[in-house]
């Protein structure tokens, strides 16, 4: 198992910034890839992205060229830096960790808010 600690979310007006933390611990297995997932009321949970140890990144279309997903040299804390945030990014922003082994572990969410 291991622990995932988001941070960063919270209300903002369109056009505004944020930035996501998720910090991992307490894994006894590698952590080979991190990422965000959003869900939105009446939706499904939707990917983000993601980046491997190794810095490959995946963006969905709908974000690319306003986030940015990066990591720490460690690899256990990702964030998402978020700019040109819309009314529709409104949603629950999950981290998610995939470890060898055990699969993907998920954090309990932060709510992201874009509204004026």
């Amino acid at each position: 198992q291991v622990q995932l600690v988001e941070s960063g979310g919270g209300l903002v007006q369109p056009g505004g910034s944020l930035r996501l933390s998720c910090a991992a611990s307490g894994s006894s297995f590698p952590i080979f890839a991190m990422g965000w997932y959003r869900q939105a009321p009446g939706n499904g949970r939707e990917l983000v992205a993601t980046i491997t140890t190794r810095g490959v990144t995946n963006y969905a279309n709908s974000v690319k060229g306003r986030f940015t997903i990066s990591r720490d040299n460690a690899g256990n804390t990702v964030y998402l830096h978020m700019n040109s945030l819309k009314p529709e990014d409104t949603a629950v922003y999950y981290c998610r960790a995939d470890l060898l082994r055990i699969g993907a572990q998920w954090g309990q969410g932060t709510q992201v808010t874009v509204s004026s």
